[in-house]
């Protein structure tokens, strides 16, 4: 399976733990080029985002309906493991649910989570959707498609992105959505849960305090099930990489590599 890497190297002798961002549903690496990549590359980090198979750039996209959470996480193992040393695991959304699954079985320095899929599974935010949109959330089941959820602008931005976010921004990025797995979504429903007592590595769990799609009490949850504190942005809706303020998104993060001496 040919998957997409984009890669951003620092200017001078790179640090020596590289960093792996991870992208959530709907997505592809293309949402970590846009600000992420060259912000910490700029800070000495080898900085990679690869797209999962059938998104972005990546084969797979004829077989994307048959996909599984634990296809995403042998590509994870397979771009981690060409890298001169383990990473840092970052990931978004569904790729957070991605990366604790990672995280079950592989050593890694640290990992961070952004509004990641609690270890309890999407079932609430499913309920939420479906009360929200029943029409689109019929489609969805009748065609084994996520993307009824978000086919519009519209949707888009009441899923992603806060009222901050200008409107030419959010038809950019909704151009660049595509479907996804139905079979990944069970997963995360029920099938392939994360199981935090596995997890060693220490982990960072953020969250955006406008967030439609994990709420913050989620989040916490999140953080909790893995003996941490969630921080939480004020105004930020689900897609921090993008929003409006993901410096402060970066900062964090940064800082807390820092701490960690990585």
């Amino acid at each position: 399976m040919k998957l997409e890497v984009l890669s951003r190297q620092p200017a001078g002798t790179a640090r020596p733990t590289p960093l792996l961002f991870v992208h959530g549903a709907w997505h592809g690496a293309w949402c970590w080029a846009e600000h992420f990549l060259d912000d910490f590359a700029a800070q000495g980090y080898a900085a990679h985002a690869l797209s999962l198979r059938g998104h972005g750039g990546s084969e797979g996209r004829a077989r994307l309906r048959w996909t599984r959470l634990a296809d995403y996480v042998a590509d994870v193992a397979e771009v981690a493991a060409q890298l001169p040393a383990p990473p840092v695991v970052i990931g978004h959304s569904m790729g957070g649910a991605i990366v604790q699954l990672y995280l079950e079985t592989h050593a890694v320095p640290a990992g961070i989570l952004l509004a990641a899929v609690p270890p309890a599974g999407v079932l609430s935010t499913t309920l939420r959707l479906a009360a929200r949109h029943p029409w689109e959330f019929l489609q969805v089941n009748v065609r084994w498609s996520l993307y009824p959820l978000i086919q519009t602008p519209a949707l888009a931005r009441e899923a992603f992105f806060s009222a901050a976010l200008p409107d030419e921004r959010v038809r950019a990025y909704h151009a660049q959505l595509q479907d996804e797995s139905f079979l990944a979504f069970l997963d995360m429903l029920a099938f392939n849960l994360p199981r935090s007592a596995r997890v060693k590595a220490p982990l960072l769990v953020l969250g955006g305090a406008a967030d439609t799609v994990f709420l913050p009490n989620e989040i916490e949850a999140t953080a909790r099930a893995y003996g941490t504190q969630a921080r939480l942005f004020p105004n930020m809706a689900h897609d921090m990489m993008l929003e409006p303020g993901w410096q402060s998104v970066a900062e964090t993060m940064r800082k807390w590599l820092n701490e960690r001496g990585l």
